[in-house]
């Protein structure tokens, strides 16, 4: 499953990954007490992980660390051409965020469970850090 994963159609990937990460992303929220159960106060703290500028930044720093074959499905994933404006986000940081989505999405189709939680783990890290630092 996971060779034939890899292989599928970027798009398709990126939209299964983007409610993965958004699910674990609320999970996560829900399970710090990070808004007590206020619904605008979660959403906004969700926002600061899932917005493109996030994903994106978390993209561009764990791609390295990627086996080849992932990153050549991030490669795939960012380089493919886009049909639709981003909303809020510029172009580069929309297409870095959307292979990062396609990257979750393919954990999620292997049955790769322990790397989703490994990138949020990391998305989250990286995203806190640099709330932090900036």
């Amino acid at each position: 499953m996971e060779t034939d994963a890899i292989r599928m159609n970027t798009t398709m990937l990126a939209w299964l990954g983007d409610a993965a990460y958004d699910l674990k992303i609320r999970e996560y929220i829900a399970g710090s007490g990070r808004g007590a159960g206020h619904a605008d106060i979660m959403h906004r703290k969700a926002v600061r992980y899932v917005r493109a500028e996030a994903q994106a930044k978390v993209m561009r720093e764990i791609v390295e660390e990627l086996p080849p074959e992932e990153q050549a499905l991030v490669r795939r994933a960012r380089n493919k051409r886009i049909s639709t404006k981003p909303k809020n986000a510029d172009p580069v940081q929309y297409k870095w965020a959307t292979a990062f989505e396609a990257l979750i999405g393919y954990y999620l189709l292997a049955g790769l469970n322990e790397r989703i939680d490994d990138a949020v783990r990391r998305a989250i890290e990286i995203t806190d850090k640099e709330r932090r630092e900036g």
